[in-house]
């Protein structure tokens, strides 16, 4: 039998968002990742429908959410994120997000830890490690880069490759066409001043973050995403890390069995702990 899913609409005081919802029992919201939508946890959903009630919104610029023509923060996506539960009367929740999803859910969580029961972080963004700022402004380049110097590139790379320097030409070009297709997760992660993307960056404050959390990631993603999720969990509290040998930067997609397995153990690990301390 198939799941039967709910897609609502609402408005807000930045515009219109979407949303999908299944299931009952406690609530679980998910954010989707950077390059994505609400979309991306449908599979996680289902499996996790018969257990919790289930939300997975469309972030602010992304999916079916409206797109208004504001300046875009983590703050303005937390804040909207606020809003919605609100609206919605969610009082306490589990929030699990993914990347771009996660910088957003701890935020939230740090402003708001009182409407938090725990957080599950899937390869969050959201700190600065060795070599964030070059890393910034490459991906700025990629994205300001005409069609044509791209081909240029393209036929530079053998004379580059004589002198023992690399091109990743094809790669940069999959990022940028992966890139338009998310202005907003763009303008979010990279495109703006160095000085406001770092004025959002957690490392901070996480040293304050007293809820439960767990951090899921691949042992096959990149080394910038390991360390990332290896620096949440050495400046979190209690935190835990699992790492999934096998997963690579696609966690709830690709591993969606094991990372509901994951959420369906903490929740419950949380739910006995309560009862245990009540």
């Amino acid at each position: 039998m198939d799941t039967l899913f709910r897609n609502s609409r609402r408005k807000l005081s930045q515009g219109q968002i979407f949303w999908r919802e299944v299931g009952q029992g406690s609530n679980i919201v998910f954010l989707h990742g950077s390059w994505n939508e609400g979309s991306q946890w449908v599979p996680a959903m289902e499996s996790l429908a018969h257990e919790y009630h289930c939300w997975a919104p469309d972030l602010f610029g992304f999916g079916e959410s409206e797109t208004p023509d504001i300046h875009y923060s983590i703050d303005v996506q937390v804040e909207c994120l606020a809003q919605f539960l609100m609206a919605l009367k969610l009082e306490r929740v589990y929030l699990v997000g993914d990347t771009l999803g996660a910088w957003i859910a701890a935020s939230y969580a740090l402003k708001y830890p009182e409407r938090v029961l725990g957080l599950i972080l899937v390869s969050p963004e959201g700190v600065a490690i060795e070599g964030t700022d070059k890393r910034l402004k490459q991906m700025q380049n990629i994205l300001q880069r005409s069609e044509l110097m791209f081909f240029i590139l393209k036929l530079l790379r053998p004379i580059a490759k004589m002198f023992g320097r690399e091109i990743n030409v094809r790669q940069e070009w999959r990022q940028r066409l992966v890139m338009e297709k998310f202005p907003t997760a763009c303008e979010l992660l990279f495109d703006r001043q160095l000085p406001e993307i770092h004025a959002e960056f957690l490392e901070n404050r996480l040293a304050f973050l007293v809820i439960p959390v767990l951090l899921l990631q691949g042992g096959k993603d990149t080394k910038e995403a390991i360390a990332k999720s290896q620096t949440y969990a050495q400046l979190i509290p209690g935190a835990n890390l699992k790492m999934i040998a096998h997963g690579e930067h696609d966690l709830p997609q690709s591993c969606s069995n094991v990372v509901v397995q994951e959420i369906r153990d903490f929740i419950k690990s949380r739910k006995t702990s309560r009862a245990v301390f009540s």
